[in-house]
């Protein structure tokens, strides 16, 4: 008996399709904790099929098959959204660091994406890291010049930056 060697890849790009699918619904239903889940399994099932491409790539040295390749890897927008969202339901139960480290790895995954920037800026905003603060709401800007919550969470952010060193701290 021989097998096709993509087909175990269709099944488990379809799956990670229906996993995010789900995992978007749950949070619109803000069942956070569901939702959570699915997002991880799906960070998690697109990892491990970038190691294997990457892997494959490596023995392979790019075969005929890159575009299917590319496919699998799970697209950088896609994984970007899932780490984003996880990162926002960390922030709702007030895990900062956690929800940072989601929104870092959203911004690794997809350096365009103006979104997890923006996330990330407000959390260091409130911890008082105002600079960093303001290095990711530029950023937001510098990707969407239209982003009025990046715009005003800015303006604020200097205000009080401001404020705090006039305060001499």
């Amino acid at each position: 008996m021989t097998s096709h060697p993509q087909q175990p890849f269709t099944f488990m790009e379809d799956e990670n399709c229906q996993l995010l699918e789900n995992a978007h619904s749950e949070f619109n239903k803000r069942n956070f904790d569901k939702a959570e889940e699915l997002y991880a399994r799906f960070i998690s099932s697109c990892l491990k099929s970038r190691y294997y491409f990457a892997f494959q790539d490596m023995l392979n040295k790019l075969t005929a098959d890159k575009k299917r390749s590319s496919v699998l890897n799970c697209e950088a927008s896609k994984l970007a959204t899932a780490y984003n969202n996880r990162g926002q339901i960390k922030y709702f139960r007030v895990d900062f660091y956690e929800a940072m480290e989601d929104y870092t790895s959203a911004i690794q995954t997809d350096c365009q994406f103006p979104i997890p920037f923006y996330n990330r800026g407000l959390i260091r905003y409130r911890l008082g890291f105002f600079e960093d603060a303001k290095s990711d709401f530029q950023q937001a800007l510098k990707l969407d010049a239209n982003f009025e919550d990046a715009k005003i969470s800015l303006q604020q952010t200097l205000l009080d930056q401001q404020e705090k060193l006039s305060r001499g701290f």
